[in-house]
């Protein structure tokens, strides 16, 4: 129990006889923290963005002109053997002219009543988990094989462009998260080392007391779990004030779960834990 009170006492006497140096290590990782939180919401927002504005991507299937219509059917049945398909849709040549004239608002067709130019067609769309250029491609070229298409079109190469972007967004992702917990964890090292170096006399007259080098350690170490899971606490309680004050229309800002946001704030207090350890580790020779 006396050591649990020797911890608990140096931890508040750090605090209180630091104050400044406290307060800058708390206020330096909020605002690393929360750079890194806007990220992620931003990230987020983004995929699902993404993923809503390729959910409306199609795949169009034409049948050849000298396909029997009779064995349309034998076409269908086999495209729909394919799992990654969520809806399918039959164009006949009627359905495809008065779309056509839907689209230009006059008829260019009057007079090939017997004889209608427009190819018959299936329209398909995806499950989210299926649209991309892998998946797809190895569908169209499955497509393909069966007897009677004449030829696929879907946006393939504007599909191929998303997903270049969204790989390239995700390595910036990458590397800035990781540029801002190094950042974070040299940081808060730096002021707890600049902490133990105000307190050095104190460390050496504990050792001579038989205290050890973990007990010495300890409130530095705790302290700075506290700070790191406090200042991810800041940053996310900065941002939820803010969502209550700015409403978009045109998007919808995706947001971690509280369960996300949980783990996170835990993964933050081991980032302090480690930062205090690395601190307080020359001052003790540890």
């Amino acid at each position: 129990m006396n050591r649990i009170g020797h911890v608990c006492k140096e931890i508040f006497r750090n605090l209180y006889r630091n104050p400044g140096t406290s307060l800058s290590a708390v206020l330096s990782m909020t605002l690393l923290l929360l750079l890194f939180d806007i990220f992620w919401i931003a990230a987020d927002t983004s995929d699902k963005f993404y993923e809503d504005y390729l959910s409306d991507l199609q795949m169009e299937i034409f049948i050849s002109e000298d396909y029997p219509d009779s064995s349309i059917t034998i076409i269908k049945d086999e495209i729909k053997k394919i799992d990654a398909i969520s809806s399918l849709v039959f164009i006949s040549k009627e359905s495809a002219r008065n779309e056509l004239t839907d689209l230009v608002g006059i008829d260019l067709l009057v007079g090939y009543d017997s004889s209608n130019p427009l190819p018959q067609s299936f329209i398909l769309t995806f499950q989210n988990d299926f649209i991309n250029s892998t998946d797809l491609t190895e569908i169209e070229n499955r497509i393909l094989s069966q007897k009677g298409v004449s030829n696929v079109y879907y946006s393939k190469n504007w599909l191929a462009k998303a997903e270049s972007t969204k790989n390239i967004i995700a390595d910036i992702g990458l590397f800035l998260g990781i540029l801002i917990l190094l950042t974070v964890l040299v940081s808060s090292a730096n002021n707890m080392r600049l902490t133990a170096k105000t307190r050095a006399i104190g460390f050496s007259q504990m050792r001579l007391l038989g205290a050890g080098k973990l007990l010495l350690a300890m409130p530095f170490i705790i302290e700075g779990v506290f700070m790191g899971a406090l200042s991810a606490g800041i940053g996310w309680g900065i941002i939820f004030y803010w969502k209550e004050k700015i409403q978009f229309t045109s998007f919808e800002i995706v947001f971690p779960t509280l369960e996300e946001i949980g783990f996170y704030c835990l993964a933050a207090g081991i980032l302090g834990l480690i930062s205090g350890y690395v601190g307080i580790r020359r001052a003790l020779r540890l």
